[in-house]
């Protein structure tokens, strides 16, 4: 099988002026059958001279910021040089053509070629390194003479692409591999756009995948085929490399730009100077709010230990689950604005989904406050208004839904035939529960105005999912009497249920066995089966009865659950919403990139047999390099040149998996447990509830500790360098 040999090169590094040699840095990353040669940069050899300090140092320093996984799999290294064609320094027959495939083991040849292109130096069959160097500095020479693996490219500066991005294509003039020279491989340029911070980068995640995975449609058999066969070369590796080339280039950069002495100009330092007042006093404030949540942690800590206020954190216990997710969003945005190791910054694709987290925290916050401010002014301007709506519609349902249905069924609900004694107790009992509770609510309306100026003030405050938790807790106070008649007439009929069930296993002659769970064979007597007969003779007659008032009171609860379900998903909605996601895919819709794909350029076929090597066949469809592809055999070589794209997400694609979490709790066995409760009347606990962001430990670090993280933070946003060329 003949080797295949790819070259990423960055679009914007094509070489403007042709009479200059380049000098190639990136990596190289080897595979079974195929070489991969990650360009990164390019550097003049005359800028390398006014480089301040050691080439190797600075390559193995940027070799230690790249992320651990890269390091792994391949080192950060000088390439080779590109130079232009028609370099008469160097004869013909010094040079190796691999396109052509000639065969034979690597020359050691040191060319050194000065300024003026004389050619100086001897050749020697006997080494195994390759050497191919022109106009180079001693640096650059010491660094050529330790690599056994380098890469030589010429430019042909009469012939100009006509694609504009593109410029001059690179050409293979000379490979050599672990000091082997490598004849007769396939060579495949890829053009990429260097990832840029806050622009774009690449990713091979594809968003589609899950849906991909549960398509009803059938894949064709080339897909499997395709699947089955899988990737040839570390693609993983190379997108990384692609991905940390942007950092790759800041610290021979910063050596090149280095200056002796640093004077910092009346500019700069009122800049420093605003920064830090920035800082102090967004410290000083953070610590304020902190110092704040822990005294109410400590109280609430100090309440919990008696009964009372344990009932109370029980009942409002959306409440605080919603408070404690907001305080550890407030006060953990100092450590979630900490800058992360060197290496997650080296890549791009993280530093994107670092800066993503955090604008996600923040933007959660600003939204969230946002829809409080607007909801609080709204309640704060109107809020006797809305406390007569609130009373108004108490009474409706109270008078309307509660007693009107409760003297329905005392009556012929429906036209069913119930026993008129037990529905008389049945509806007297209800009547009394609701006027006691209606008597109650009389009393408290007062303080109605107070408690809607309160969930105003905590909108403007703390934002609008916090009145809307503390909203659904009070809508289960102020159901407190429908809830403990739901639940009176549910231990009725579930009772009776059971009853019904047990005297039915009577009369077949069988038993439920609760040890093992199962349901056993007995012998009864005729006495038992007498007193079953009296017993079950009754239970199933009033069961209608019972049924009835079970049922009003079930419809009426699950209509308070209901509405307190569809607070808890707006909730959940509210935090989950990728708010700063939506706005930059309006934006930059390239930052969000799903998997990749090529666009085939040209196709050359050059054949062994031809000296010439300007016989080529271009071909420009995917489908005709296909075809072609199958004339290809040992003793010719193709070069393929394309381009590197990026899918783009979909807004759907981008914001449904954030609402995934929020319906995990409807799952089908908790419906069908729910299901089953209602119909046989057993309470169960109620686990249909949205999903929220998983709760993060209380923060309890010395309020000057803190103080000093919230000012190291701000700081460390003025010094970290985004990963931009």
């Amino acid at each position: 099988m003949k080797g295949k040999f790819r070259l990423w090169w960055p679009k914007q590094h094509s070489p403007c002026e042709l009479s200059s040699f380049c000098l190639l840095f990136g990596w190289f990353v080897p595979s079974s059958d195929s070489l991969d040669v990650v360009v990164a940069f390019t550097c003049s050899d005359d800028s390398l001279s006014q480089l301040q300090g050691d080439l190797e140092e600075v390559i193995c320093n940027t070799n230690r910021t790249m992320p651990a996984i890269l390091r792994d799999k391949s080192v950060f290294s000088l390439l080779g040089q590109s130079a232009p064609k028609g370099c008469n320094g160097i004869s013909s027959s010094d040079r190796i053509d691999v396109l052509n495939g000639e065969e034979g083991s690597c020359c050691h040849h040191e060319c050194w070629m000065n300024r003026d292109g004389n050619v100086t130096g001897s050749c020697s069959r006997s080494t195994a390194q390759c050497h191919y160097l022109g106009g180079l500095s001693e640096q650059c020479r010491r660094v050529y003479s330790r690599s056994s693996n380098l890469v030589f490219l010429i430019f042909d500066s009469d012939k100009k692409h006509g694609n504009s991005e593109l410029f001059w294509i690179p050409k293979l003039d000379y490979l050599c591999w672990n000091g082997q020279k490598v004849s007769n491989c396939d060579v495949h340029v890829v053009f990429y756009d260097p990832p840029v911070y806050n622009h774009h980068y690449f990713s091979l995640q594809p968003s589609n995948s899950y849906e991909q995975e549960n398509s009803s449609f059938k894949k064709p058999k080339w897909v499997d085929e395709l699947q089955q066969k899988g990737s040839s070369f570390d693609l993983d590796t190379v997108i990384l490399a692609i991905n940390c080339a942007a950092a790759a280039k800041r610290p021979l950069e910063s050596h090149l730009h280095a200056k002796s002495s640093l004077q910092f100009s009346i500019v700069d330092r009122c800049y420093s100077f605003m920064w830090s007042l920035l800082a102090v006093s967004i410290a000083s404030l953070s610590t304020l709010f902190y110092m704040t949540f822990q005294l109410s942690y400590k109280l609430h800590s100090l309440g919990l230990q008696l009964w009372t206020s344990d009932v109370v954190s029980k009942i409002f216990m959306t409440s605080y689950n919603n408070a404690h997710i907001r305080c550890c969003q407030i006060l953990y945005w100092p450590i979630i604005l900490q800058e992360c190791g060197v290496g997650f910054l080296s890549n791009v694709e993280y530093e994107e989904k670092v800066a993503l987290q955090r604008h996600s925290m923040w933007s959660s916050i600003a939204a969230d406050i946002f829809l409080g401010n607007v909801v609080g002014v709204a309640l704060l301007c109107y809020a006797d208004s809305t406390c007569s709506l609130i009373v108004n519609l108490a009474r409706d349902v109270t008078n309307n839904i509660l007693r009107t249905g409760c003297v329905w069924l005392m009556g012929v609900p429906a036209g069913f035939k119930l026993n008129i004694e037990l529905t008389g107790v049945l509806g007297i009992v209800s009547l009394n529960a609701i006027q006691i509770w209606s008597t109650v609510w009389f009393f408290f309306s007062f303080i109605f105005i107070y408690v809607v100026k309160a969930l105003a003030i905590l909108g403007i405050l703390f934002g609008g999912t916090l009145p809307a938790a503390f909203t659904s807790d009070l809508i289960s106070v102020a159901s407190c009497h429908v809830s403990t008649l739901h639940w009176f007439f549910s231990l009725i009929y579930s009772s009776q249920i059971q009853a019904l069930a047990a005297l039915w296993r009577l009369f077949r002659g069988q038993k439920q066995n609760p040890l093992r769970k199962r349901i056993d064979s007995y012998d009864y007597i005729v006495k038992q089966h007498v007193v079953g007969s009296l017993i079950f003779t009754p239970l199933l007659l009033l069961l209608p009865t019972t049924s009835v008032f079970y049922v009003f009171f079930t419809i009426l609860n699950s209509s308070i659950s209901f509405i307190k379900l569809l607070i808890e998903v707006i909730i959940s909605a509210i935090h989950a919403t990728p708010y700063a996601k939506i706005y930059l895919w309006l934006v930059k819709r390239k930052r969000f990139p799903s998997g990749i794909w090529f666009e085939i350029i040209s196709c050359h076929i050059n054949s062994t047999g031809c000296p010439d090597k300007n016989f080529s066949e271009n071909v420009d469809l995917p489908t005709k390099i296909l075809e072609r592809s199958e004339e290809v055999v040992v003793g010719r070589s193709s070069v393929l040149v394309s381009c590197l794209h990026s899918n783009l997400m979909g807004i759907g694609e981008l914001v449904l998996p954030h609402y995934r979490n929020i319906f995990s709790g409807f799952s089908q066995s908790v419906l069908a447990s729910t299901f089953h409760g209602v119909l046989t009347g057993t309470r169960t606990t109620s686990t249909l509830k949205a999903g929220l962001p998983s709760p993060l430990p209380w923060m309890c670090i010395p309020y000057r500790k803190y103080w000093h993280l919230c000012h190291d933070s701000i700081l460390t946003c003025r010094q970290t360098p985004p990963c931009t060329s």
